[in-house]
C-alpha cells in the first residue's frame, strides 16, 4: 500500500508552526509496511485542497489528511471531502455527546459552531477523539482509503496510535515491515563519507542507504523491507557492517542520540567527573552537558573566561604565557584545561579557546580555535581547528569537536 499524507492548515505554509504530525504519521506507517512518497501541505482552500486531493489519488491507495476539523469557517477538510465524495455529512451522537460533556465540564457556553465538530462522512468509522472534540474518519471508496486526522499534536497522536494505526492495518494484505536504522558520524563531511561508501549506495537494493547532513554532523539511515523483522535487521547488520569497515573511526552512535548523550553515558559508565573552562563558546558546553538528566554524577562545573583578566584571575593561565602566545593558542588552552580540571577538583578538564567572529583576533583568522583537554594521570592533549561559517556556526561546531575529541579519547 502506497499513502500520502495531506496536512491543512495556511498556518503550516506561513511557517508559524512545523508539520511534525506528518514525520509522526510516516513513522508509524514505516512500521506497517506502508509505503509514503509524498507530503503535501496545502493551506485553507477548498479549491486548491480538492486540486491536491486529485493528485493523491493518483498516486496513492491511502490518502491521510490532519487538520481542519475544528468548528470555524476555514475549516473545510470534510466539507471538500464529502463534496469530492458525493458523500452527505452527519451527526456522530457519541462525538456531539462527548463535546457537550466537554463544556459541561469546563462550564463554558457551548457555541451553535461547536457541534460542526461532531459532523462526520456518511457511511466512515468514526474514530473517537479522547484528547479533544473533533473525531477522525475513516472512510473506503472503490480502491481508495481516507482518514481524517484533527490537527492538534495532543489529539492527532493518541488517536492515531489507539485507533488509526488498528484501522490501516485491518486493510493491509501484505505483511511486510519496513526497519530503519539511522547511524551518526562525526568528523566527516558528506561528500567525503559518501565517496567512501559510493560503490555501497550505486548497488543499492534493499536495504537503502540515505545519507543526510545537518548541524555539523553527517547520517545514514539504513532502510529494509522485509516480511521478518529478523531477517530484516540481519541485512541492516550486513551493510552497517560494510559502511563501518570504510568510516567506522567517525561512527559516535544509533538513532536519536547525540555526541553529549553519548559523552555522558560513557563519563558515567567510567566514573569520571569533568569540569569546563570556555572562551569563544560562552557556556554553550555546559549549558549542553547540564540539559543531561544526572548531569550531577559527571559535571562538577565551569568558569566562561571571556576576558583576558578571567583568564588570568581566575583560571590562573599565566601572564608570561599570554603575553608569548597569546589567548587563543596551544598553550592557553593547555593550561586553562589543566588549571580547570585542578580548582574544580574533577577528572577532566576541557577547554575552549578561540576566534568566533566576525573579526580577527590576536591576528588568528575567524575560525582558529584550540580545544584542550586534561586528563588525571595522562599528558594533556590539544586540538586545533580551523573553522569556517558564521559566528554562532562556529561556536556551535567549536563544542561539538569538543564532545567528539574527549568521546574518542574515553572510548580509546
Amino acid at each position: 500500500m502506497n499513502a500520502e499524507i495531506i496536512a491543512v492548515g495556511s498556518e503550516l505554509l506561513l511557517g508559524q508552526i512545523a508539520n511534525t504530525n506528518a514525520q509522526f504519521i510516516s513513522k508509524h506507517l514505516a512500521d506497517l509496511g506502508v509505503n509514503v512518497y509524498y507530503h503535501t501541505v496545502v493551506g485553507d482552500n477548498a479549491a486548491r485542497l480538492m486540486e491536491a486531493i486529485k493528485i493523491a489519488e493518483s498516486r496513492a491507495q491511502l490518502l491521510i489528511f490532519s487538520g481542519g476539523l475544528g468548528p470555524t469557517k476555514d475549516d473545510l477538510t470534510k466539507e471538500t471531502i464529502a463534496n469530492h465524495l458525493g458523500k452527505e455529512l452527519v451527526f456522530d451522537k457519541a462525538a456531539l455527546q462527548s463535546i457537550e460533556d466537554y463544556f459541561f465540564k469546563t462550564k463554558r457556553t457551548m457555541t451553535e459552531n461547536n457541534k460542526k465538530q461532531a459532523l462526520v462522512l456518511e457511511g466512515c468509522d468514526v474514530l473517537p477523539n479522547d484528547h479533544g472534540m473533533a473525531p477522525g474518519m475513516f472512510l473506503k471508496k472503490d480502491d481508495q482509503f481516507y482518514m481524517l486526522l484533527p490537527g492538534p499534536p495532543k489529539e492527532i497522536q493518541p488517536m492515531f496510535v489507539k485507533y488509526g494505526f488498528p484501522a490501516i492495518q485491518e486493510q493491509m494484505t501484505s505483511k511486510d515491515v519496513i526497519i530503519s536504522r539511522v547511524l551518526r558520524f562525526f568528523g566527516i563531511g558528506e561528500s567525503l563519507l559518501e565517496t567512501k561508501i559510493e560503490d555501497l549506495i550505486d548497488a543499492q537494493t534493499n536495504p537503502t542507504i540515505a545519507p543526510l547532513a545537518g548541524d555539523g554532523e553527517v547520517t545514514l539511515r539504513i532502510t529494509c523491507k522485509h516480511d521478518s523483522v529478523a531477517e530484516a535487521d540481519k541485512l541492516i547488520a550486513k551493510t552497517e557492517e560494510e559502511i563501518f569497515s570504510r568510516v567506522g573511526e567517525f561512527f559516535y552512535g544509533y538513532d536519536d542520540t547525540t555526541l553529549m548523550n553519548e559523552l555522558a553515558h560513557v563519563l558515567l559508565k567510567k566514573n569520571l567527573t569533568l569540569a569546563a573552562a570556555e572562551s569563544l563558546t560562552g557556556g554553550l558546553f555546559q549549558q549542553e552537558v547540564t540539559s543531561i538528566p544526572g548531569a550531577g554524577n559527571i559535571f562538577q562545573g565551569g568558569v566562561v573566561c571571556y576576558t583576558n583578566e578571567v583568564k588570568h584571575q581566575i583560571l590562573h593561565v599565566k601572564e608570561a604565557t599570554i603575553q608569548e602566545h597569546g589567548v587563543v593558542s596551544e598553550p592557553c588552552a593547555k593550561e586553562l584545561a589543566e588549571n580547570i580540571a585542578r580548582l574544580l577538583n574533577a577528572d577532566i578538564g576541557i577547554s575552549f579557546t578561540g576566534v568566533a567572529g566576525p573579526d580577527e583576533l590576536e591576528g588568528n583568522p575567524v575560525g582558529t580555535v584550540f580545544i584542550g583537554i586534561a586528563k588525571k594521570g595522562e599528558p594533556t592533549k590539544v586540538e586545533a581547528l580551523a573553522l569556517s561559517g558564521t559566528r554562532a556556526g562556529n561556536r556551535s561546531r567549536s563544542v561539538k569537536y569538543g564532545q567528539y575529541f574527549l568521546l574518542k579519547m574515553l572510548k580509546g
